[in-house]
């Protein structure tokens, strides 16, 4: 059952009415409507949207597709029809966000719309590459091979994705833990050290007690002003790069910036590659591959790229003529396409880059963590000869001093 908004009008009284009731389609919805006595207005069904924090705790995430993608395969290709495999695996769901965009799905084949179609409208769930790789399936009668490249496909790029967020967990808790300690060191310690400096006449505290005292009195005094100036700078800057200007600009950086820039590079190339061999292998004609997997890297500068590159192929010119030279991908694609499109292999080439491109990211983690590890050593170490510096400077001085009167 699906829960539907609706605004109505009631003849009677001529009044409109605004609720929600429960139907297994909109059709069926409107005819409950009408045997209420309501004329229907506006009716939207309430699938991706909730309330509140529902749709952060319900949200569908990549492993739910790609078990929707297994289940739904190993149906269709059992022999059950479409719908009832679709209804099997909806009630296996335990995701209910997801099981709610199921049963629409569901509700529009039965009204006659095609599969790839009811998809379609949920791209916020299924993406572009989703919906072109059913499509593709349903005109070659290959739907449960075109639904196991699906998740293939997406458990790859969840499996790179993760890794690159694992890699991230170490630095990200050192750098936490180093704040929290200079923290606690500027608020409650050397306020402590100016204290004892207080009573003493004539006594001087060094320049660099100094400098993180001054710190300290901002940070006490003034740290709800702080904490709001954070927050405004970083939901300015999450806003901004959301706009074209800014995209272009982080993307870019993630491109070329140390130590990152060869990790995303080899990131990007493994999503075009991988997604290209599975558009490829399900049929997708190559221009509309193309565009889909400009779009799927998820990088404004390499889906250019791919968009000149298709304008090219279009011209007659080889695809891989068309990305030789090109900066912003790396010279063994082109030739990996370039030894494809000579053998009439192109989907195998594209699958063999990907798995090295895979294997590459493996290797640039490890490598950005063993570079990664030294740095942060080193800051915490310098973080720790500053702040034992200001602390313990004052305190020999006063010894010096005794020891002289």
């Amino acid at each position: 059952m699906l829960t539907f908004k609706y605004t109505a009008r009631d003849p009677a009284t001529g009044k409109k009415v605004s609720s929600q009731l429960q139907a297994e389609n909109q059709q069926a919805a409107a005819t409950l409507l009408q045997k209420e006595g309501l004329a229907p207005i506006t009716l939207q069904a309430q699938t991706e949207r909730e309330g509140g924090f529902g749709k952060y705790l319900h949200r569908v995430r990549i492993k739910d597709k790609v078990l929707f993608s297994r289940q739904l395969s190993t149906l269709i290709n059992a022999g059950l029809p479409l719908v009832q495999s679709l209804r099997n695996v909806s009630a296996q769901t335990q995701n209910k966000q997801f099981q709610m965009v199921i049963n629409q799905v569901i509700a529009d084949v039965e009204s006659g719309t095609s599969f790839s179609e009811s998809l379609k409208r949920h791209p916020k769930v299924f993406d572009e590459v989703f919906i072109s790789l059913v499509a593709a399936g349903e005109v070659s009668g290959t739907l449960d091979t075109s639904l196991e490249r699906i998740a293939n496909q997406k458990e790859k790029d969840a499996e790179i994705l993760s890794k690159i967020r694992g890699a991230m967990i170490y630095p990200v808790i050192v750098l936490v833990v180093m704040l929290a300690v200079v923290i606690f060191m500027v608020v409650k310690v050397l306020p402590s050290v100016e204290e004892v400096y207080r009573d003493l006449p004539g006594a001087t505290l060094p320049l660099v007690t100094r400098v993180m005292l001054g710190i300290s009195r901002i940070t006490v005094k003034y740290w709800p002003f702080i904490l709001v100036a954070l927050g405004l700078i970083i939901f300015f800057t999450t806003k901004w790069s959301q706009t074209l200007g800014g995209k272009r600009l982080m993307d870019r950086l993630k491109m070329r910036a140390w130590p990152i820039g060869r990790l995303f590079m080899k990131v990007y190339m493994a999503r075009f590659t991988r997604v290209g061999a599975t558009l490829v292998s399900s049929g997708v004609p190559l221009i509309q591959m193309l565009n889909i997997t400009g779009r799927a890297v998820n990088n404004i500068h390499i889906e250019e790229s791919v968009q000149k590159a298709a304008e090219k192929v279009k011209g007659g010119k080889a695809l891989s003529e068309s990305l030789k030279g090109d900066p912003n991908f790396l010279i063994l694609v082109p030739d990996m396409l370039r030894i494809g499109e000579e053998s009439g292999s192109v989907q195998q080439m594209l699958g063999k880059t990907a798995d090295y491109y895979e294997r590459e990211v493996d290797n640039e983690i490890r490598t950005i963590s063993s570079t990664i590890e030294p740095i942060l050593m080193i800051l915490m170490g310098l973080m720790a000869i500053l702040i034992v510096t200001a602390v313990l400077l004052p305190v020999y001085s006063l010894v010096g001093q005794d020891l002289i009167g």
